[in-house]
């Protein structure tokens, strides 16, 4: 990579600073990312940041200019990007289909965020943090996660030439091991209570940058989820230059919720769109702390960690940036039992697509609001953030073994598929 400060100066980026999203909006400089957040007494924990944007410079037209895919053609309102850091990501198919429409109850799109080049939506948050932490010169990255997060950062990181050290929890697959090894981090397992706590020694006794949060009330890397800004670009301009009624999201620290939420704000503030589509909060029941703050018009609650298999969103304390994704777009928050989400799953690959687990949970999430009486003047869109290779094979998973003769095949056909032939 070439000097930072180089680099940064030649990019088109109008990011000028990064801003409390607490009371008063307190600033800070760009540069290095504030991860620890902005401490405030009558808040129980720290604010995240977001960055700010001077778009007083944008050009006229800019998105009707927008022709290309991937994330670098909206560099001017994306914090800088590093040069050739980018493996791919970003353009995902919007995807229509009339069975998924007619089983959820209503005109829905799905956004499958699996065709990035980790197989998830985080390579849109990673390209943004591996390029701050190359921006302050950080000598490396430390995450904890127990997948997407954590394979998509190890895979930045490689590409950008720093080390990973990414923390796991005891019980995370071998397949999820074996994936986010492959990019070369260093991963070691330790009980998941103890995740955040190491994480931040290691931040302070290297110089590493974090890019997941050391907070415990969420605040995370205030440039994150400025990547996911592109998804709500993209949807506008995949849907004819229109914003849809409403966007269901898997939802854990909701930093994909807010990057939706402020992207079609952005797109609001240019006059290209009326109205904000609601943003929808997604979560497994059995947890599902958004919903509850949301029902109780709490700012934030906590909730006790009972078993889910959607262990990717699988969530004890929601997050600030949740209660204003929800709360400024007019949205709100679905607890999906994992009965929903299995049978989203079901359905989805009927369609032709296979959700992981966690990422069903929005098409789940469209399902139970139509049931529920919720209706959506134009398409809602269910983002699929993930691929079902990344959950570990389950009861039943593997296929029935025959004897290599037509009558045994007719058999096991009729017996496991219902398949007559």
């Amino acid at each position: 990579m070439t000097n930072a400060l180089e680099w940064v100066n030649s990019t088109r980026s109008l990011a000028r600073r990064q801003r409390s999203l607490g009371p008063g909006s307190a600033p800070f400089n760009l540069y290095p990312p504030k991860t620890d957040g902005d401490e405030c007494l009558e808040y129980p924990g720290p604010y995240p940041l977001e960055i700010e944007f001077d778009l007083s410079n944008l050009p006229a037209g800019y998105f009707a200019r927008q022709t290309t895919s991937g994330l670098e053609q909206w560099q001017e309102i994306l914090p800088a990007l590093a040069p050739q850091l980018s493996l791919g990501e970003g353009g995902t198919p919007l995807i229509e289909s009339r069975s998924l429409g007619g089983w959820a109850g209503c005109e829905v799109l799905v956004k499958d965020e699996s065709r990035n080049p980790t197989f998830s939506h985080k390579d849109r948050l990673n390209l943004c943090t591996i390029s701050a932490a190359l921006a302050a010169g950080a000598p490396g990255i430390a995450v904890a996660s127990s997948g997407n997060h954590g394979a998509s950062a190890a895979a930045y990181a490689a590409r950008a030439g720093i080390p990973c050290i990414l923390i796991t929890a005891n019980g995370t697959s071998a397949g999820a091991q074996a994936f986010m090894r492959a990019y070369g981090a260093a991963v070691v397992s330790v009980p998941v209570e103890t995740r955040r706590e190491l994480l931040l020694r290691v931040v302070r006794e290297t110089g590493y940058m974090p890019v997941s949060s050391v907070t415990e009330r969420h605040t995370g890397n205030p440039f994150g989820p400025e990547g996911y800004k592109t998804i709500s670009y993209e949807l506008f301009c995949q849907l004819g230059q229109k914003a849809p009624a409403a966007v269901f999201a898997p939802t854990g620290y909701a930093e994909l919720l807010f990057g939706l939420w402020k992207g079609f704000n952005e797109l609001k503030s240019f006059g290209l769109i009326k109205e904000i589509p609601q943003i929808v909060a997604c979560e497994p029941a059995a947890r599902a702390p958004l919903a509850k703050a949301v029902g109780i018009n709490a700012d934030f609650a906590e909730v006790e960690a009972a078993p889910t298999n959607a262990f990717a969103i699988a969530c004890t304390i929601s997050s600030w940036r949740g209660h204003l994704s929800v709360s400024r777009s007019g949205g709100f928050a679905r607890a999906v039992s994992d009965e929903e989400i299995a049978d989203a799953c079901a359905e989805s690959g009927k369609a032709g697509l296979w959700p992981e687990f966690s990422a069903a949970a929005a098409l789940a999430g469209v399902k139970q609001a139509v049931a529920a009486g919720r209706k959506f003047e134009g398409p809602v869109v269910a983002i699929q953030t993930s691929c079902g290779f990344k959950d570990p094979p389950g009861p039943g998973s593997r296929v029935p073994e025959i004897e290599p003769t037509f009558s045994a095949l007719r058999s096991a056909l009729s017996k496991e598929y219902g398949v007559r032939i």
